[in-house]
């Protein structure tokens, strides 16, 4: 077994170490789930320097390919007769995504630290759930795809639904409901794509080779496209995002929104624009404007938020506009913007979740208005608050300004098929909401950390413990590592991306984006 397989198997087994614990022996199960996350993240580490070294020789060959260039591939013949294969691998994009998703898991074992409801069936699900996420990020068998895809999303259920706050059922069925909604449209579009190609295969490397006709691509994309577009919270199918974040315990809401909802984003570039460039040019202007609704209404409502999860939830939802909107731009610069918005994101809103957990865990409140001065019990979770609200907003040598940086810049430049007038239209509006944003995040703050402290059981909080400085420090530093050099996702998400790019032009790359 191969070393992206070990991405996928070490959660596996460290679930069924879990299972294998006695019942009542928790603090054992801690410190299972945190080792066998650890030991993934060092061989996150390990995988992303072989890529690294190998993908390096090729820089100058992607800027002509057409076809995605993978490392570490393993391929075994599944089922044959119908042209399925475990065929996993590693390029660029799916890179970025296994480390944004090796971080958050392990930060977020250590944010739920003490979780001592049920604490086996807890750690259980979300490793099976993380299995599932890491299993999408590595799959080009759109079939092995789609079963991970659904191993990732169908334990939320339960997780929200158990150990979940507020109208957790109502959540939790809604969110459920809602993203199998969406993976119905994705499966149509994945058999489509495998009768029409002609090849019944499922390789998504094979698929990129099939002449898809324009009118098939011109139903098949928005299909596809709108499936994924559920879980990236694409406006008007966004309304379960809030509630399932404002019900979800900590971990989860920190997968949640960190890395499950970049599932949309991914599934719609790597496969919707990948494999039907033509539908992309024809739908990308449509979802480009829903996009930027999706961008300003998350703004504007967040602003009218009192609660602390639904005020960031909202924010997510704006947020996650600006990854589907660089998708739909359909431009170099756009494109990256995107992929680095996934991890920008990622990383700040599992540490703003994380954040709020524990914040709730010791005043026992979410509410903005009763909160207050909090920042005189509370510094470290203060400032730890401050930094992911500044790169919330786009602060220079943060990972959000160079994320939407490059987002705002090629929704401007715009591309050769589209009208670029309405491109750049739509960019200004979309790019007011960072003066919204602005005003929310520290106003939010403000009220939640600064004045009088309103409740007099705040005068005896504990500030963070270690293993919440841990997690939340490790959030924080690479929100500055990335803001400050981001060169390192750049390099590494350029080449996987020129294929995309090349295929949206018919073949060479235009210079400049």
């Amino acid at each position: 077994m191969g070393l992206v397989s070990w991405l996928i198997a070490i959660p596996f087994l460290t679930t069924l170490a879990i299972l294998a614990v006695p019942a009542g022996r928790w603090r054992w199960i801690r410190w299972i789930a945190v080792t066998g996350c650890g030991i993934h993240l060092v061989l996150t580490v390990v995988v992303t320097w072989l890529f690294w070294q190998q993908a390096s020789a090729d820089v100058a060959a992607m800027k002509t390919a057409l076809l995605t260039k993978l490392y570490l591939v393993e391929q075994v013949e599944w089922f044959r007769s119908l042209g399925i294969e475990y065929f996993v691998g590693i390029d660029g994009i799916s890179m970025v995504m296994v480390i944004l998703t090796s971080v958050i898991i392990f930060t977020g074992v250590l944010a739920s630290w003490y979780v001592e409801t049920r604490t086996k069936e807890f750690f259980v699900l979300l490793l099976t759930l993380v299995t599932g996420v890491f299993g999408v990020f590595v799959s080009f068998d759109l079939f092995l795809f789609f079963m991970f895809y659904e191993l990732a999303v169908l334990p939320m259920y339960l997780l929200i639904g158990i150990w979940g706050t507020g109208p957790k059922e109502y959540s939790a069925m809604k969110l459920t409901l809602m993203l199998l909604f969406g993976s119905a449209f994705i499966l149509v579009g994945f058999l489509a794509l495998y009768h029409a190609s002609g090849m019944h295969s499922f390789n998504l490397l094979k698929l990129a080779q099939a002449n898809f006709s324009g009118e098939f691509q011109r139903w098949v994309f928005p299909m596809i496209f709108v499936g994924f577009g559920v879980l990236g919270a694409l406006y008007p199918l966004h309304t379960w995002s809030p509630d399932g974040h404002s019900s979800a315990p900590t971990a989860v809401s920190m997968l949640h929104a960190g890395v499950l909802m970049k599932l949309g984003g991914y599934g719609a570039l790597r496969i919707a624009v990948y494999l039907l460039p033509e539908g992309a040019k024809d739908w990308g202007l449509f979802f480009m404007a829903l996009t930027t609704v999706n961008i300003l209404y998350g703004s504007f409502g967040a602003i009218m938020q009192r609660d602390l999860k639904y005020f960031t939830a909202y924010s997510s939802v704006s947020h996650c506009g600006f990854v589907l909107f660089g998708v739909a731009a359909l431009n170099l610069m756009a494109l990256k913007g995107a992929v680095l918005q996934m991890f920008s994101h990622g990383i700040m809103t599992g540490l703003f979740f994380g954040l709020i957990g524990m914040v709730y865990g010791r005043t026992h409140t979410r509410n903005i208005d009763e909160m207050g001065g909090i920042a005189r019990r509370m510094p470290w979770l203060a400032v730890m608050f401050y930094i992911a609200g500044l790169a919330s907003l786009g602060l220079p040598g943060l990972s959000g300004f160079i994320a939407e940086s490059h987002v705002f810049l090629g929704g401007f430049f715009g591309n050769s098929w589209t009208n670029i007038t309405v491109m750049r239209v739509l960019t200004i509006l979309a790019t007011m909401s960072i003066v919204v944003t602005a005003v929310y995040v520290l106003r939010g703050l403000a009220k939640v950390f600064f004045g009088p402290i309103r409740n007099s059981h705040f005068e005896h909080l504990d500030d963070a413990k270690l293993p919440e400085r841990i997690s939340t420090g490790v959030l924080a530093v690479v929100l500055v590592v990335a803001g400050v050099a981001p060169w390192l996702l750049i390099n590494m998400i350029e080449g996987a991306l020129m294929p995309i790019f090349n295929r949206l032009n018919g073949s060479i790359a235009m210079t400049g984006f």
